[in-house]
């Protein structure tokens, strides 16, 4: 008599779970949030993006800030796209410097907002995260 053993069967695991998101502290929010305005200075969006897809859900300040500053890095993108067109025409440079000098300002007061633990918009934004 030939006995098979039956088919191997790998021990049953319980589905996979992620583990819960922590919210951070007041001041790692600040820190965070203030992180995101100022790496627009020297990384342009990706900051913005970054942030918003890493932190969004760890607390409701840095979500704020980074929703705020997403929405205006991806204006700003556009106004810079406008720019290169109108290079056709002489005032597209004109454009291009001025969305260039709008995104160091406006980044640098959103970013002693931030640091200061107040909400900031910036003007001149399209709202394209709610």
């Amino acid at each position: 008599m030939s006995t098979t053993p039956p088919p191997y069967q790998p021990p049953a695991q319980p589905p996979f779970q992620p583990a819960p998101v922590q919210p951070m502290s007041p001041a790692d929010e600040r820190l965070w949030a203030t992180l995101v305005h100022v790496g627009a200075l020297l990384f342009g969006g990706w900051p913005a993006l970054i942030g918003y897809l890493v932190l969004k859900d760890r607390g409701p300040f840095v979500n704020a800030h980074t929703k705020t500053a997403l929405n205006f890095q991806i204006t700003m993108l556009l106004a810079s796209l406008v720019g290169c067109v109108l290079m056709l025409v002489i005032i597209g440079f004109f454009v291009v410097i001025a969305v260039g000098i709008v995104i160091i300002v406006f980044s640098i007061i959103a970013a002693i907002a931030a640091n200061k633990g107040e909400f900031y918009t910036y003007p001149l934004t399209i709202e394209f995260i709610k």
